[in-house]
């Protein structure tokens, strides 16, 4: 097959090239650019893109002697991603930004660009496993290690996506495996740390990046009775969940800790609680994709996943006025619209729903 091998400048998709290689698979690497600042330089683990990473993959290619190019993504990335982060947390919700750049950038914007060009699969470095199943489709499963699992951010993918994807990593035990692999093949990205946090925010603050965009809006933090707690600079810094940073003026009259309940971008209010209050016994979306066929009926049984390295939990998923509601066995703490849950199968991913709303088990006012 004619494979382009997404190279990220990291050692899960440098190995990842070379086993497409070894495959047999003629293959093409491409780094893609996607941070407009093209002069930005990694530090430790934080931050990706950059052009040190770019530097590391061309290193890579030319040791295991394939083409190499990089493609300019910034503008699709920054209107697709970065603009949609924005727009989500000032709308009161909390996106995965790492979900939403497979979705719109590796598997369509990118997907899309190589099949024009005569590609038959795009290979990446992300640990799940793809099998074909007995009625001859191809089906997204987790991976081997359940620790490196990432079939949760790509459960964003169609089946018609899936057709055109390949994981090489998706069988392998560890990362050390991996690691210990890419040394033997002489990669100085062997021992390159992983990048963590959001790519676009390699300093981390969130909140103060977040600022710089939406500006200051000072507002009240609430509790369940309507009670003025605390003040706050933008109720856009906030999530549901979140503990810390909170700047209450009083503790709760019990002593206990207080978790963020709420967000309400229209009156620019953040409600908080007791953290029982977050328990969650059902949640709703309208906007839903499938990994493979949409199950049957209108009703059926699943485990759903709301962070990429939660627990599944058992639940009846059913569709119901046009939304798919997910009522789980036990309930999900502090779930936030905007998050996405991922439904399951065993091991094999159904599809995902974007949170819009929830139930709470016990409600708050």
């Amino acid at each position: 097959m004619k494979v382009l091998a997404a190279m990220s400048g990291g050692v899960d998709s440098a190995v990842a090239a070379a086993r497409a290689v070894e495959a047999g698979h003629d293959v093409t690497g491409v780094h893609l650019a996607l941070n407009r600042n093209a002069g930005t330089v990694r530090t430790g683990a934080r931050g990706c893109c950059t052009i040190e990473d770019a530097m590391d993959a061309r290193r890579v290619a030319d040791r295991i002697g394939i083409p190499f190019y990089v493609w300019d993504f910034s503008d699709r990335f920054a209107e697709e991603v970065v603009d949609d982060f924005v727009a989500e947390y000032a709308a009161g919700r909390t996106p995965n930004p790492c979900l939403r750049c497979n979705e719109r950038i590796k598997f369509a914007a990118l997907l899309d660009r190589a099949v024009s060009l005569g590609f038959d699969a795009v290979a990446t470095g992300h640990y799940a496993v793809l099998r074909t199943e007995a009625d001859g489709t191809r089906a997204l499963h987790r991976a081997s290690d359940e620790a490196k699992d990432q079939s949760y951010v790509l459960g964003v993918l169609t089946a018609e996506q899936l057709a055109h994807a390949m994981f090489p990593l998706g069988e392998t035990p560890s990362k050390a495996v991996v690691r210990a692999e890419a040394a033997e093949r002489g990669f100085r990205v062997a021992t390159k740390p992983d990048s963590h946090d959001i790519c676009f925010i390699p300093d981390g603050d969130t909140r103060g990046w977040l600022a710089d965009r939406l500006g200051s809006a000072p507002g009240p933090v609430l509790d369940a009775t309507g009670a003025e707690v605390g003040r706050h600079e933008g109720a856009h810094a906030y999530t549901v969940g979140q503990r810390r940073g909170l700047s209450l003026d009083r503790p709760a009259p019990d002593g206990r800790p207080r978790f963020v309940l709420e967000v309400k971008p229209a009156t620019n209010t953040v409600v908080v609680g007791p953290k029982e209050a977050l328990a969650v016994g059902a949640l709703a979306g309208a906007r839903t994709s499938w990994a493979g066929p949409r199950p049957e009926g209108q009703e059926f049984r699943c485990d759903v996943q709301v962070r990429a390295h939660a627990d599944p939990v058992p639940a009846t998923a059913a569709f119901e006025d046009g939304e798919l509601v997910i009522r789980p066995d036990e309930p999900l703490v502090g779930l936030a619209p905007g998050q996405s849950a991922v439904l399951y199968d065993g091991t094999r991913v159904l599809g995902q729903v974007t949170v819009d709303r929830t139930v709470s088990v016990a409600p708050v006012a």
